[in-house]
This record gives C-alpha cells, structure tokens and sequence, in this order.
C-alpha cells in the first residue's frame, strides 16, 4: 500500500502545498538556480582546506554555539561600522529568515511581501504558521515609496520581506522605498540583499539604515557571489537585541565547526572571491544586450540573472533549451523565462541555444 500525504497527520494548514524545488538534471549548462557557476580559486581551495583540517581534529565536541570568529569575520566584511554583536548566521539566508519567522512571525501572524518575488518566502512563513500576504508590483516590478507604504498600512503584517535586487526579476529596490515601509510598518522589515555585490558599486545598501531602526535587518548570503552555494552560509545584520531573539528559536549548535572553519577562511580570502563578480556582471549585460538582438525583452538586472519576456510559449522554449542541454527556469511568470549568468561559455553556449530556436515569437 502506497501512503500519501493525506493519509498522516499533517497540520491543516500544511495540506494540499507543495515542496519547493527547481527542476534538477544532469545538463551540462545548468543556469536555472542563479549559483555562481565558477569554480572557487585554486588558492583559496587550499587555504580553506586548510582551515578545515585544522577544525577537523576537534569535531569531537560541539561548534562554538555563538560561531564568535564568524562574526567577527561578517562584520569586518560588511563594514558600516557593524559588531559581532549585530551579526547572525545559518545554514543557508533561508535559515536566517526561518528563525527570524519562527520569532516573529507563527501561528496568528501574518508575513508580507511584494509579488512575484522569491518562491521560498510564503512557503517558510507558512511552515512556521504565519500567513502570507502578496502584495503587488508595477507592471516593470517596481515599487514607489507611496505605493509600497500604503500597502503595508493596508495589510499590516507582522513580518515584511523585501528582497533588493529582487528574485526572480532582478529589479533594484530604493532605499526611500524601505524607509517608507519601515515608517509605515508596526512588525519586522527585513531587506534579503542575496545579490548585493552584483549591484552598481555605487548602490548603497540598506547597511546604512540600520542605525535607530531596531525592526529592521539585511540578510545576506554566501551562495552567490562567494560560489558557497553547497556550504550554506547565510547571515545578516540588525540590532543587537533583534539577534537576542533569533537565539530563542535556534537549534542548539546549528552552525558546525567545519562550516564555520570555510566560511571564516572564504571571507578572509575575500577580495580573490569577490573578483569573479565582475566577470559574472559581464556576462549578465551580455546576456541582456544579446535578448534585446534577439528581439527578447530583458528586465533590467542588478542581480547575477537575467529575466526575459517576449516569449509566446515558456513552456516550450524551456524545453527546446532543456533539449540543447542548457537548463534555464521557468518561474511561472507568463511569457517569461529566467536564466542565470554562467561562465563566459556557459553564457555562449545558452545564447547559442536561443538563437538556434528563432528569434522572440
């Protein structure tokens, strides 16, 4: 007899959602999950394994509960003036934003953001029993200050998730718009910056708003422009006190020695790390002035992806991609697809791809 999910004791408010989960095969160009498709540096490989062989003799006891060293690294790396104390970590920014749900949000409460925006929001505010409420974007995905503030008074949520530049459509976000739901908002605002060090060097970061604002936090990842997708890393910054009520929810221990050993040895590598961001942008502006050739219509990125309408069939074109052995993501916005930028020949050989099908319908 095969069970289902319907035959256990699944909590109500669990039934009939389903898992996320980006298409996964074994392609040769797999753009679909905006990783960072460029292997770590040799050198910073060594200095990390390095690191780890030293933690290694010591897994027989438990991390360092408060990853102190970590914390320290994240703030000298963020800069702004940032403490440990204002620092939290996790396995992955979707653990962070879990705990900050699990503290803030639950059952009776309710989390928002603007939709689309990245898939895993409503499905961690629902698994820590908060509702989630979509809010909406201008048809080119952005969002004014006014608009933005008054949806926020209207939904009154407990928890705002705000990601800047947005996934799946890589718009930027002003830092007016986040002080205006801050000042509209009663709950907690959190600014998700995963893909910050693809932004213009110029664009400020919501870092800079910290000071006085004690509901508020930015949240970062190592996925992206660090190539740690497989470690998990995530973190952010806030208040002192705000990371005072993350450890109310926390399992005991949750960053191991090992993880805390490579991210700590990744971050003072750095400046290595962070050189293929520039790299990456190329083939991100590559990839949008080609779409454009093309007859494609590419939404404007700070991301390391590129989301493209003018598509008459998604569905189709995924698969005609799929059949060329590139793999792209089909976000369910309609009309449109989402690729990430790779490699030089990575970027090449997608850009083939397309090519080889026509031009936009």
């Amino acid at each position: 007899m095969t069970l289902s999910l319907n035959d256990l004791p699944l909590r109500d408010d669990l039934r009939g959602l389903t898992p996320y989960g980006a298409p996964q095969a074994p392609l040769p160009i797999a753009l679909n999950v905006n990783e960072n498709t460029h292997p770590i540096p040799d050198a910073v490989a060594s200095d990390i394994l390095d690191d780890i062989a030293l933690a290694i003799r010591d897994v027989n006891r438990y991390p360092d509960r408060e990853f102190t060293t970590l914390r320290e690294s994240f703030a000298e790396y963020l800069g702004h003036g940032l403490t440990p104390e204002q620092i939290w970590a996790g396995n992955g920014s979707n653990e962070v934003l879990q705990h900050i749900l699990q503290a803030f949000g639950g059952p009776g409460r309710t989390a928002f953001g603007f939709a689309p925006t990245y898939s895993m929001y409503p499905l961690i505010a629902q698994g820590t029993g908060a509702r989630w409420i979509p809010g909406t974007r201008q048809p080119d995905y952005t969002i004014t200050p006014e608009e933005a503030a008054e949806q926020v008074r209207t939904a009154d949520p407990d928890v705002i998730i705000l990601c800047t530049p947005n996934n799946p459509t890589g718009t930027p976000l002003g830092l007016d718009v986040v002080e205006a739901i801050y000042e509209a908002a009663r709950g907690i605002v959190i600014v998700d910056e995963a893909y910050q060090e693809f932004a213009p060097h110029d664009a400020p970061s919501a870092l800079t708003l910290l000071e006085g604002r004690p509901r508020l936090a930015v949240s970062r990842t190592m996925s992206k422009a660090f190539a740690f997708a497989g470690a998990r890393v995530g973190y952010l910054a806030a208040d002192p006190t705000f990371i005072d009520a993350l450890r109310l929810v926390r399992l005991p221990y949750h960053l191991s020695t090992l993880t805390q050993a490579a991210a700590v040895a990744a971050l003072r590598n750095s400046d290595v790390m962070l050189g293929m961001v520039e790299e990456i942008v190329e083939q991100r502006d590559r990839i949008t002035a080609t779409l454009e050739a093309l007859g494609y219509t590419p939404h404007e990125s700070w991301s390391n992806f590129v989301l493209f309408g003018g598509i008459a069939d998604p569905r189709a074109t995924w698969q005609q991609l799929f059949d060329r052995g590139v793999l792209v993501r089909d976000v369910g916005i309609p009309g449109h697809l989402r690729v990430s930028a790779g490699t030089e020949a990575e970027t090449t050989a997608f850009l083939d791809a397309l090519a080889s099908i026509g031009s936009a319908s």
